[in-house]
Order: C-alpha cells, then structure tokens, then sequence
C-alpha cells in the first residue's frame, strides 16, 4: 500500500470516528445541558424568567419541604404595559398562601453571572448557606456553574422546570427545541470559554 493511499485510510477513519462523536453529542445534547438535582436547603432561589414555570416548581419543592423560604429574582427596570415588573411580583406573592415564605430580589444583571451577584445581597440576610437554585431545565448546567464560581461560602444544588413548549430533551424533534437547544449550547460554551474568568 502507498504512503498517499495509507494516508487517505487514516483521513476516512478519522472522519469516520470524528462523524460518529457527532451523533452521539448531538444525540445527548440536550440531556447534558439538563442538571435535574434538588437538595433539601435553607433557600429556594428562582432565577428571573420563566415567570409562569419557575415560581411554581419553586412552591412545589417548598411544599415538598426542600426549603424554608423561597427568593424570587425580578428584573427591577423592567415594565410590562404600566405596571414593573416588580410590582407584578408583588401582587403575586401577596395572593399566595405562602406569601409570608416568599420575598422578592430585585435584580439588574442581565447575564446569569451579574444575576448571581445582584442574588448575593439577597440571600446575605437570609438564615442557612444551602441555596437550592430554580430555573429552566435546559438552563440548570450553566446557572448551577455560575452561581458556585460567584457566590462563595454557599452550597448550591439545582431544580430544573421544564416547560415542554420551549425544550425538551430531544431537541431535534421539534423546531423550538432545537433553537433552545442550540441557544443554550452557545451561552454554556461562552460562559465556559470567556465570561467565567472575567
């Protein structure tokens, strides 16, 4: 066999290895980004976003007895119509049954990062340093990693709330999904890669 011909054999096998690393990424993509792991806590914190599926998992876990009090993280410039954000928060907390567990976080960062600072001020007061973290499922990797890199002195573990109209584990099934999917694949890697050794 000649060197051109032994070199065309390694260039296939290595495409063919590189192909089959492909699919089976591609084939758990979305099961990687997925951190699904609540652990009884003093705090439940749900990260802003969502406001229709995170608050709810987060009330859900409390009754569950995985905290003792529940945080929720609100945009503090945001307005919806007349009314801000934090307002709307507001009226909510106050029609629950919970509501003397629940308070409310204003928050100004706009990347997972900055809100895990603008958090920290928020759960300084609070009693306990075991924060149970409730956000999307597909964002759980990324939120999980940046809190514990920004925040010390706490012990974090994660809750995942799927919301089926937005992701689901097999991402190429529907359109949605995949735009999620891929979203969250770029955010994790620029997180990863840049903005968690700023």
């Amino acid at each position: 066999m000649t060197s051109e011909k032994r070199g065309k054999r390694k260039w296939m096998m290595a495409a063919s290895v590189a192909a089959v690393l492909l699919v089976l990424f591609a084939a758990n993509a979305g099961r990687m980004l997925v951190v699904d792991a609540p652990e009884r806590s003093d705090v439940i914190l749900v990260l802003a976003g969502e406001t229709d599926k995170r608050p709810a998992r987060a009330l859900e876990l409390l009754s569950q007895g995985y905290g003792h009090r529940v945080v929720i993280d609100v945009p503090a410039g945001a307005k919806i119509y007349a009314f801000t954000q934090v307002e709307l928060a507001e009226k909510y907390v106050h029609d629950l049954p919970q509501a003397a567990s629940v308070g409310i976080c204003p928050i100004e960062g706009l990347s997972t990062r900055d809100e895990a600072r603008d958090a920290e001020k928020c759960l300084a007061p609070e009693e306990g340093n075991r924060i149970l973290i409730v956000t999307s499922d597909f964002h759980t990797r990324r939120a999980l990693s940046a809190f514990r890199r920004e925040i010390r002195g706490k012990v974090f573990a994660v809750a995942g709330a799927p919301d089926d109209t937005n992701f689901g584990i097999r991402w190429w099934t529907h359109r949605q999904w995949a735009k999620t999917c891929v979203d969250e694949w770029l955010r994790l890697l620029w997180w990863t890669a840049v903005d968690r050794w700023r």
